[in-house]
């Protein structure tokens, strides 16, 4: 929630971080009410607040933050998994064949990406310097 509703410990700032929490963890907006105790018509209009929408937004960045770090986390084991399959003799060849296209994929996106990268860092040097200007 919001630094003007977190802290005061009020009955109903909790509520309203539960309910984004339950948002996050339910599979719908029901589920979410039924867990925290409310009604689903009461969720819908904490949803149309600012500060809720504002708050659930947040979670949710965060939420796929941690999720795009794991993800990443498991990119070695991923990349071995690929080489393994297409470097054995024993794979079918169709698997073979995935494997190295999976890889030549995630290299050329890599190189796409670090191009995009550079660009955008050139870019953004070149409108500072006219900023300055």
């Amino acid at each position: 929630m919001s630094a003007g509703t977190v802290g005061h410990g009020s009955k109903l700032a909790r509520k309203k971080e539960a309910a984004i929490d339950a948002l996050l963890t339910q599979r719908n907006l029901e589920e979410a009410a039924r867990v925290v105790g409310i009604g689903k018509e009461t969720l819908r209009r904490w949803l149309k607040l600012v500060e809720c929408r504002n708050a659930y937004r947040e979670a949710k960045r965060e939420v796929f933050s941690q999720s795009n770090a794991r993800l990443q986390q498991a990119c070695g084991a991923a990349v071995s998994t690929l080489l393994k399959v297409m470097v054995d003799a024993n794979s079918p060849p169709a698997a073979r064949v995935r494997a190295a296209e999976g890889i030549l994929r995630g290299a050329k996106e890599a190189i796409e990406f670090e191009d995009i990268e550079a660009r955008l860092a050139a870019l953004e040097r070149l409108a500072e310097a006219n900023r300055c200007r």
